[in-house]
Order: C-alpha cells, then sequence, then structure tokens
C-alpha cells in the first residue's frame, strides 16, 4: 500500500477522495495568491480593483485548474517531496503564468490589470504549494521519528567529512532504521562547535569517551573511507574504552560511487585496522591497454583472478575469457558478472594450465590480446608435501601460457608472483620464481611492443585458505586460535588494492621487469589474531586461547619482496617499484628445466628439491618437517605480552 492510501485510510478518507483534497487544496492555494498579488502590487488602492480582481481570479481558476491536472501535481507524494518535484511544481506553474501574462497584455487596457500581477502570482504560487509539501513531509517526518524514538540508537559520528554528513544525512531521511545522529567527533579544528546537517561537532576524536559517556552514546560509526588503518584503529579502542558499540561504513574501494547509505553499515573488519592510503590510480594509462581488447584471465575463479576481473570490467574490454579448472567457482562467477554487466561479452573456458593442447585451442579462438596469469597453487605447507605437483602446475603452466602468448601474438602478458618467491624456503616459493625467470626468458624474446612482466607482492587479506578466514573460524568454533610464532610477520594487501596495483603495474608496460608492490609494513601475525579476537567482542586469553603449534614446512619467520641484491628503482607510480635485474637465468636454465619436469612427472620430490636448490642460487629449502598437522600444540599465555 501507498503513501497515499496509507494516510487516507488512517484519516478514513477513501484514496481517490484524498487525492482530490489535495489537487482542491493546491487549487484554492494558487487561486488565493491572486488576491495577495493584488494587494502586494496595489496596496491600498486594490479596493478599486474589486471587479478586475474577480475577473482575474476566475480566469486564473479555470487556467489553473487544467494545468494542475496536466502535470498531476497532485499526485505527488507529499511525504517524500524533493528536488525532482519542485521543478515539476516550478515548470507547471511557469506555464500557466505565461499564459496569464499574455492574457494580460491582450486585455489589460480593458481589464485595468497591471503586467506584474501574473508574475506576483507565479511566484507567491510557488512559495505557497511548495510549501504545503514542505510542510506535509515534515509532518509526517516528526511523526515517524517519534514512533521510532524510544527504541532509536544514538549514534556519535567519527568523522563530520563527506561521508559523515552523507549518514547523518540518511539517519534523519530514514527515522525507521532507528539510529539518531546526536553528534560528530573529527580534528579538524574549522568543524568545532560547528553544525552540519543540523548535527553538532563535539570534539576531537580524542575526546570520544567522553561524548559518549555525556550523550548517553549507544553506538559509535566510524565515518573515515580514506583515512588509513592506524587512525581506524585508535577509533576502535576509544570506543572499546568508552564501552559502546562500534561500526563503520565501507572504505573508498567500496564506495567508487560516492553514495552512502545506511545498508553499507557494517562491523568493523580487519582490514579496516590495516587499511592504507587509497591507491590513486592512472586510468588513461589502464585504459590504454584494456579499452577495447580481448582479455584472458587465468584462476579467473579464484580470489586474485575474479577481483582482477572486477577491476578490468570498467576500462570496458571488448571480451574477457574467464579460464580456470574449478567448474564450479567459474560458472558462479560468470552468472555474477553476467547479472551485473549485462552487455559485457564474457565467455567461460574449463580448462587446465597445464594442459597446452587446449590452451593452444582457446588462444587459437579468441586471440586475446593481453594475458593476466593468476592460476597457481599458492599454500605453502601443502605445496611442501605434494612439490612435483607445485612445479607441474606453477611452473609448466606458466611455461605453457607463455608459449601460446608468444605464438599468438599476445601483447601484454603479466605473472601474478608472489613475495615468497625472494630467497625461497619453499617449493612454492622456489616454484613461483622458476617461473618469473620464465616471464624474464620470453621478454628477451618479445618483439617492440609488446611486455612480458611479472608483479610480485605478499599475502591478500580475505584471500581462500588465507590466514584470516581460518582465524575466524577458530573465533567461531570459541578457539584456540593457533599461530606459528609470536614473532612471525607477513606483508598484507586487500585483495581489492592489490588487484588495482596488479592493473596500474601492467599498464607501467616496461617490457622484462619484475614489479614489487608498496605492501607497506609488516604485520606480527600474532597481533592479528589479538585484533580479530577484539573485534568479534572478545578479549584474548579470556574467552578465546591462542596455542603456538610451530613454523609449518617451507614457511619463513619474515618475508622479503626483494633480495639483498636485487634492490629496487621507482616509477611513474608511488606505490609501484620495478627490481632491478638480478641476472635471470644461467645458461643451464633451460636443461635443468626440462629435468625439473622429468622429475616432477616421475614423483621423485627428493630430486625435484635438489634440481630447484641447483637452478636457485637463493633457495634455501628446509629439513622436512613431519607433518605440522600432527605437531601437539603447546599452550601461549595470550596475557603475557602486553598488546
Amino acid at each position: 500500500m501507498n503513501f497515499v492510501a496509507r494516510t487516507g485510510a488512517r484519516l478514513g478518507i477513501p484514496v481517490s477522495r484524498y487525492v482530490s483534497i489535495k489537487y482542491a487544496i493546491d487549487l484554492l492555494l494558487w487561486t488565493l495568491a491572486a488576491p495577495l498579488a493584488f494587494v502586494l502590487r496595489l496596496e491600498l488602492g486594490v479596493v478599486t480593483y474589486l471587479q478586475p480582481i474577480l475577473l482575474y481570479m476566475l480566469t486564473g481558476l479555470v487556467i489553473k485548474g487544467l494545468v494542475l491536472h496536466f502535470y498531476l501535481l497532485h499526485r505527488q507524494a507529499w511525504h517524500k517531496v524533493g528536488v525532482r518535484d519542485l521543478y515539476k511544481l516550478i515548470y507547471a506553474i511557469c506555464s500557466a503564468t505565461v499564459v496569464l501574462l499574455v492574457l494580460g497584455l491582450m486585455l489589460g487596457p480593458a481589464l485595468r490589470i497591471p503586467r506584474s500581477i501574473p508574475l506576483l502570482d507565479g511566484i507567491l504560487a510557488v512559495l505557497f504549494l511548495s510549501g504545503a509539501r514542505l510542510a506535509m513531509r515534515l509532518y509526517n517526518e516528526r511523526l515517524a521519528s517519534n514512533a521510532v524514538k524510544q527504541d532509536a540508537r544514538r549514534v556519535l559520528i567519527a568523522g563530520a567529512g563527506e561521508a559523515g554528513t552523507m549518514i547523518a544525512r540518511e539517519m534523519i531521511r530514514h527515522p525507521h532504521a532507528k539510529l539518531v545522529p546526536v553528534g560528530y567527533v573529527d580534528d579538524d579544528p574549522k568543524k568545532q562547535r560547528q553544525f552540519v546537517v543540523g548535527v553538532p561537532v563535539l570534539g576531537r576524536i580524542a575526546d570520544l569517551p567522553r561524548v559518549a559517556t555525556q550523550m548517553k552514546v549507544d553506538e559509535v560509526l566510524i565515518a573515515m573511507p580514506s583515512e588509513p588503518g592506524e587512525v581506524i584503529r585508535h577509533v576502535v579502542d576509544l570506543a572499546r574504552q568508552a564501552r559502546v558499540r562500534y561500526r563503520i561504513i565501507p572504505g573508498v574501494y567500496d564506495i567508487l560511487s560516492g553514495k552512502v547509505s545506511i545498508s553499507q553499515i557494517r562491523e568493523v573488519d580487519v582490514e579496516d585496522l590495516l587499511r592504507r592510503e587509497s591507491v590513486r590510480l592512472d586510468l588513461k594509462e589502464i585504459a590504454d591497454y584494456l579499452e577495447g581488447r580481448t582479455v584472458l584471465v587465468s584462476g579467473a575463479a579464484g580470489s586474485i583472478g575474479s577481483e582482477l576481473v572486477r577491476q578490468i570490467v570498467p576500462f570496458r574490454p571488448g571480451k574477457i575469457v574467464l579460464l580456470d579448472r574449478e567448474e564450479n567457482n567459474l560458472y558462479l562467477f560468470e552468472r555474477e558478472l553476467t547479472a551485473e554487466f549485462p552487455e559485457l561479452y564474457v565467455h567461460s573456458v574449463v580448462a587446465d594450465v597445464r594442459r597446452r593442447p587446449k590452451l593452444d585451442r582457446v588462444f587459437a579462438e579468441y586471440r586475446p590480446e593481453v594475458v593476466f596469469h593468476a592460476a597457481a597453487y599458492k599454500h605453502v605447507p601443502v605445496m611442501e608435501m605434494n612439490p612435483s605437483e607445485a612445479i607441474l602446475n606453477n611452473v609448466g603452466g606458466t611455461q605453457n601460457l607463455i608459449e601460446a602468448a608468444e605464438k599468438y601474438g599476445v601483447l601484454r602478458f603479466v605473472n601474478i608472483s608472489t613475495d615468497k618467491a625472494v630467497r625461497p624456503t619453499s617449493v612454492m616459493g622456489a616454484s613461483k620464481r622458476v617461473a618469473e625467470y620464465l616471464v624474464e626468458a620470453a621478454a628477451a624474446r618479445a618483439c617492440e611492443g609488446r611486455a612480458f612482466v611479472s608483479v610480485r607482492f605478499g599475502n591478500v587479506l580475505g584471500s581462500r585458505g588465507s590466514v584470516v578466514p581460518i582465524f575466524k573460524q577458530q573465533i567461531t568454533r570459541g578457539g584456540p586460535v593457533t599461530i606459528t610464532e609470536p614473532e612471525m610477520t607477513r606483508y598484507f594487501m586487500s585483495i581489492s588494492e592489490a588487484a588495482q596495483l596488479v592493473l596500474q603495474a601492467a599498464g607501467l608496460g616496461e617490457n622484462g621487469a619484475v614489479y614489487v608492490l608498496d605492501m607497506g609494513k609488516p604485520v606480527k601475525i600474532i597481533d592479528l589474531a589479538y585484533d580479530l579476537i577484539r573485534l568479534s567482542g572478545l578479549e584474548p586469553g579470556v574467552d578465546v586461547r591462542i596455542e603456538v603449534v610451530g613454523p609449518r614446512p617451507g614457511e619463513k619467520m619474515h618475508e622479503e619482496l626483494l633480495t639483498a641484491e636485487e634492490g629496487t628503482t621507482a616509477t611513474r607510480h608511488e606505490k609501484i617499484f620495478c627490481a632491478r635485474k638480478s641476472g635471470g637465468p644461467d645458461d643451464l636454465f633451460y636443461e635443468r628445466l626440462a629435468a625439473l619436469f622429468e622429475a616432477a612427472e616421475a614423483c621423485d620430490d627428493e630430486k625435484v628439491r635438489a634440481i630447484l636448490k641447483e637452478m636457485l642460487p637463493y633457495y634455501e629449502p628446509q629439513p622436512q618437517a613431519h607433518d605440522y598437522r600432527n605437531v601437539a600444540p603447546y599452550p601461549f599465555d595470550a596475557l603475557s605480552i602486553q598488546r
């Protein structure tokens, strides 16, 4: 039931009659504007114009009634009147004013009607009719607000910027959400003691506990989509100190349209605490190599591959070929894309990158011009137990794609690599370093206008099988949360940021480059565990136990993005660096590569490791520990370290 029906029913009036009443109110107000226009124009002399006033009112009554009916102004929802409704109202009144003005000019000498009367009449009509609608909107907002006021949550907004004011306005407009903004806290000195959309700025961020207590706040809403994680963490700590609930609106990666709504409010996630400054992209540089092109993404149904595709779509590629061997995930992802972008040409290909004949057929059919290679085995301990599979997939699959790309004239080939390829201690890391060598070798053979590059970055928050989802599952089960070592660190980056920087790095287009993304500061895994437990409303060591299980096979204590010999050179983008060439593969590389594949096909895992050591001087395989799943964890007192 719409608002007209509800209002009519509440007043005991049928819907058709309620619409007629609104029509009558509009016509009455507009008609009354005419004598007031004469009074304003003639003042005391109006008593000598009674006959012209009556004739003008009767003529206007007919014209105004027809205009109201033609523009259906009485069908407007007065309780939600907005700018578009006002435009239509003004347009309708202007139409009637023009007609009355023409009649006034034609009949003015006979009727003695001043030429300014129709103009004054129109101005007054705009004020009267829009005022009636505004009054009805305010009245209904007040009724709705009073109806939910007792159950509403009092919200303190951290951040009085664009996002904060948008969300405050949304709360005011939608009282049924039962959220009432009582004030802001913001560090901008110019905003102190100011009112923004009618809501006061009550202090700085540091004043949050005091303000929350004074205003009897039920919830703190963090509205700082572009602030780094340190600031978000500080606000969360203050909210916890004040013992109030805290939530957040999404970061800038999620609010691309600039629209903020109540539905986007969510719980604070660990990604918010690790958030960094937003990425500034050179959109033209990316569009130059993507727009109108046929783009193939291997591993397209995976975490990185699927996000790459989502980031590619806005640059209007001609076609996107999704290549993956996970049939179910590929099907679901294609459905998601076609539902959101029906005009996009998407084709799914179920294929394994280890099968060269299938890749040859795919490249021959679709002729991709840009290839993003994201298909790889990535779990270090699993690949440590299955080194032959790591070689066949990560190395063999990369070689197959490179050969197909060379054969069919791919203009840009982008290999997704990892920080674990630097001075590797695991088979997975070593396999990715060999893959980087293959890309460098292809670059050396590439003709002008073509580029083969690798992009190296660390762990991606929230990707499948990564530490964050595992910790969340453990917390949901009530613990314990298992960590490898208290001092172990890792680089982390959001999936969205990683995908954006990969696209930007590919746009730099330096053939043979190994690009290194700025991963910020390394994060202790135990700090990550603490954050996730606290964000779940629990206390580490009290509600959820933490256990140390020791390093798993192939794991480092601290990851690196570069070897000491490599170093970096700056690029045109502040968050992307280029690793200086470290010599690449030696003369025996392809001979050893053939032996590596032979050993992998024979499932000779020890020989695979031995050949990798010959190929990669910096590969430092760890002694083969027994399966970490059988290691008995020893308890770790979470309260023994101040965090």
